[in-house]
């Protein structure tokens, strides 16, 4: 991978990790997790348009994927960001951040066994071993918070459920890289109708109340939306790049779990850093250092 990508899979993965504080402020304003997931993709989507128009993107035939694109959207954006949030709003928002920076081994194990090209090795499976040791080490700075909050469980369940979804949307992408569909298109066209379905599953399920918030709740929204505008334009990219491997580009997904813990302690009053975590880091920036390490000193 050369050095430009791994820059835009940095880029992608930073902003990944700040959607956990910006999910958090947004829930200190409304109760409504499918709702707000809702607007976050379908302004998402919005705000991809432009880029778009501005690059002159042949619409009329990126259309000609749009039953792929409408399968990404109830997959990705309706159930695998669906229950992300679900989940979100039931766990703290460092924590959220550590399961879902399991992420990896997930896509990894997927990528074994449908990829022929992207079987594990002695290199990826140290990398991923290593990096799954620091998320666990640092969930043990968190054990009582699942003694005291039964909800706590079911938050896991679903962040987790949402993370095996995640990994076969990376796989689905893949298989279609030979198609030249556009990043960009499929983020827009993936964000607006996911947001359209999340929206409707939250006014039936959810039942939100029409209110007018406060500016706090629009700014983290707009937030919010910037993410998944910017990462999965960049991430779409980069799946659909022939030199590059869905399992080894998804390990760099372990910065996630990094950002998102410190943002929560530097952002959210109720979180803070202990030693356990701060180790637990150290030992999943290290995973990160254990892939990118020369092949000859470990054999493939």
């Amino acid at each position: 991978m050369s050095l430009n990508y791994k820059i835009r899979t940095v880029i992608a993965c930073l902003f990944w990790g700040s959607a956990f504080v910006g999910g958090k402020i947004a829930f200190q304003y409304s109760d409504y997790p499918i709702f707000i997931s809702g607007l976050r993709f379908s302004l998402a989507g919005l705000l991809v348009v432009p880029v778009i128009l501005f690059n002159k993107i042949n619409i009329r035939e990126q259309m000609k994927h749009w039953r792929f694109m409408l399968l990404l959207a109830f997959v990705q954006t309706f159930l695998q960001y669906g229950l992300f949030f679900m989940g979100l709003n039931k766990v703290p928002g460092a924590i959220s951040a550590i399961v879902i920076g399991a992420g990896p081994l997930f896509v990894a194990l997927m990528a074994h066994i449908s990829l022929k090209n992207e079987k594990l090795n002695i290199r990826k499976s140290i990398s991923i071993a290593v990096g799954i040791s620091g998320v666990i080490f640092i969930s043990l700075a968190n054990k009582s918070i699942a003694d005291v909050n039964p909800a706590f469980y079911a938050g896991i369940g679903l962040l987790l459920l949402s993370n095996m979804i995640g990994s076969y949307t990376n796989i689905m992408i893949v298989k279609r890289k030979a198609n030249n569909m556009s990043p960009v298109v499929m983020t827009s066209f993936a964000n607006i109708f996911g947001g359209i379905m999340l929206l409707l599953a939250a006014y039936t399920i959810e039942k939100p109340e029409f209110v007018i918030y406060p500016a706090g709740f629009y700014m983290a929204l707009v937030w919010l939306a910037l993410i998944p505008a910017v990462s999965l334009s960049i991430w779409y990219g980069l799946l659909q790049h022939p030199g590059v491997k869905v399992s080894e580009l998804n390990v760099w997904k372990f910065l996630v779990p990094v950002t998102g813990c410190i943002l929560s302690w530097l952002i959210l009053s109720d979180e803070s850093p202990t030693v356990p975590s701060v180790l637990g880091i150290v030992i999943i920036i290290t995973s990160l250092w254990l892939l990118q390490m020369p092949k000859k000193l470990i054999t493939e």
